[in-house]
Formats: C-alpha cells, structure tokens, sequence
C-alpha cells in the first residue's frame, strides 16, 4: 500500500478514534483486541480513543475495537483469551477476580488492572410526563435494566434489591443503551437504567427529541445500595447534563477499570499504561470521560491488583499504591 493511501486511511479513521482495523504502519504488528460495550454507551468510543494511542505510541503493536455486551461478558473474554484489553465496571471486576455473586463458582482471579479510567454513573431515566419521580414508581412498570449480563444490569439489580424491589416487582426489559433510549421514547417502557459515564451520547439523542427526567436517588437509597455494594459512592449529575436537565440530580457511580490478563508481558503492560497517562488529551478529546483517566483517580478506586506492568509505572511516578493493588 502507498504512502499516500495509508496517510488517507488514517486520515479517514482517526477523527472518530474507532479504528476498526489498525493503520499503524507497522507491517508486522501484533493486533490487541480491546472489548468494549455497545455503540451508545462510552465504552466503546473510550475504547476507540485508546487504540489510536496503542497504535501511535506503543511500538510493536495495534490495537481495534470490540462491540460487547459489556463488564461480565468481557471479564469472559480477558479470562478466555480472546480479548487483549477490556474496560470492566468496578463491581464487576471485583466479583470477577473473588468468584462472588454473579462469578460465584467460576472465579477469574487471573485478571488484573492497568487503571481505573473513569467513573460510570447510574443514570435512571423516564419521560418527563411518565409520573415516574422515584425507583418505587418502577413497582409494575416495564423498565430496561440494560444489557443482558451487563455492569448496568448488575449495577441495577443491587441498587434495587438494596431497597426492597427485585425482579418479581417490576417487568424488566434487558435492552441495551441504544434499544433502551429507542424503547422510552416510542413508550415501550416507562424507564431504563443505564451505568456508563456521563453524557452518554444515546441519552442526549433521547433528550434531543423527548423531554426527559433523570431520577435521583435518596441518601437512604445510597447508603443502602453501598452496603451491598462497597464501589457504590454518591455522584451528583450536574444540572444541564442533558437537554431539560434543569437541577443536578444526586445518584451513585462505580469506577470503570482497563483489565488484563496476567499473562500480558510486563514491557507491554508498562507501555500501553505509561502511553495512556503521558497522551490522555487524546483520549479527552475523544470523550470529556478521560478528564478523570488520572493516576490519584486510579489509585484510589482500583478493587484489585495492578499488573506487574502497570505497578511499575506508577512506582516511577511516585504514586502510593495500596496494598490490595499489589499482586
């Protein structure tokens, strides 16, 4: 291929960093696969982001992106192999790696984190005229609880089950993000839960042509849902967030953490880790979600240990890693 034909490729991918296939120049590159989420959630543009800096910055290797059903089918591929790289819901990520809850029984003690990325809120939304103010409204209503063996579905299930509603309470619907926006709007449900980080560009189209309300959660309901959920913490939706999101609504996040298996090579761990901290303006420009890609964020959120790889960076810089975060 000319020159001047791969500079158009690039040219032609790059703007939207969702690089379905890698153009890095490299002739021999060895592809890494980075499972993500679906098209409407920020998994998958994040994703996109980091590949571009994989294949500009980390020699040796490209990268392209996965559309998955998100954190549990991805903590499959990491412990399977078939994924490279994978952004996983702290929750998740932490039943995962002590085979708890949803893992109980099949443990995947093998992963490990490079980062935790940003955090995902949980953003529970309705029609502005749908009479839904609060989750007990979701008592015999039909709401989506996202993704079938999404991090939102299980962010969803403890949140509720944490305050007295289970599945038996209500018809949940397990849409994904885009499936969820479409269903509220042609009233095929009267609301939908989605845990991703904030604006997610399937609620913007929502707002965009409905009016909508964004449900907040009571202190009570917070501190209930932390109880079962330790990676639970008060997160406040700030006032203009979405089109006719007139006040700030108070909800709750988990932190989004990069997982690896352990077998990744250490260089090559240390490398995509130091590429993501030392070029995150490249991801911020992709999604405003990278603001919180910070080493301070990271060591104070990530559940289970770093890699070898990623440890060695943040010993480099200085950071204090705590003890759970070492393997």
């Amino acid at each position: 291929m000319s020159k001047s034909i791969t500079q158009g490729l690039r040219a032609f991918v790059a703007p939207a960093a969702i690089a379905l296939a890698s153009i890095s120049g490299a002739a021999h590159a060895q592809e890494l696969s980075i499972a993500t989420g679906g098209t409407g959630g920020v998994y998958y543009p994040y994703g996109g982001g980091l590949a571009e800096v994989i294949n500009n910055h980390v020699d040796g290797y490209s990268a392209s992106v996965e559309v998955t059903g998100a954190s549990v089918e991805n903590m499959a591929l990491i412990q399977r192999g078939d994924s490279d790289l994978a952004l996983v819901l702290a929750d998740t990520l932490f039943q995962a790696y002590n085979g708890t809850d949803a893992f109980e029984g099949r443990q995947i003690s093998e992963a490990r984190a490079l980062a935790s990325i940003y955090p995902n809120a949980v953003q529970l939304v309705a029609l502005a005229d749908s009479g839904i103010t609060s989750i007990e409204d979701l008592r015999g209503q039909r709401v989506s609880v996202g993704a079938p063996g999404s991090g939102t579905e299980i962010s969803a299930q403890m949140i509720l089950a944490a305050n007295g509603i289970t599945y038996d309470d209500f018809d949940p619907q397990r849409l994904n993000f885009n499936e969820t926006a479409d269903a509220i709007r042609d009233g095929d449900i009267v609301a939908g839960f989605w845990s991703v980080g904030p604006p997610t560009s399937s609620i913007m189209n929502l707002a965009a042509t409905r009016n909508i309300s964004v449900i907040g959660f009571t202190e009570a309901e917070i501190t209930a849902a932390q109880e079962v959920e330790p990676t639970f913490a008060p997160f406040t939706l700030a006032a203009g967030l979405y089109d006719g999101m007139a006040e700030d609504v108070l909800t709750m996040s988990t932190p989004n953490v990069l997982v690896v298996h352990a077998d990744m090579d250490d260089e090559l761990a240390y490398n995509i880790t130091k590429s993501m901290y030392e070029h995150v303006a490249e991801l911020i420009a992709i999604h405003p979600a990278a603001n919180d890609t910070t080493i301070e964020f990271s060591v104070a959120s990530t559940p289970i240990p770093f890699h070898p790889g990623a440890l060695r960076y943040l010993e480099e810089v200085g950071a204090e890693v705590q003890d759970h975060q070492r393997p």
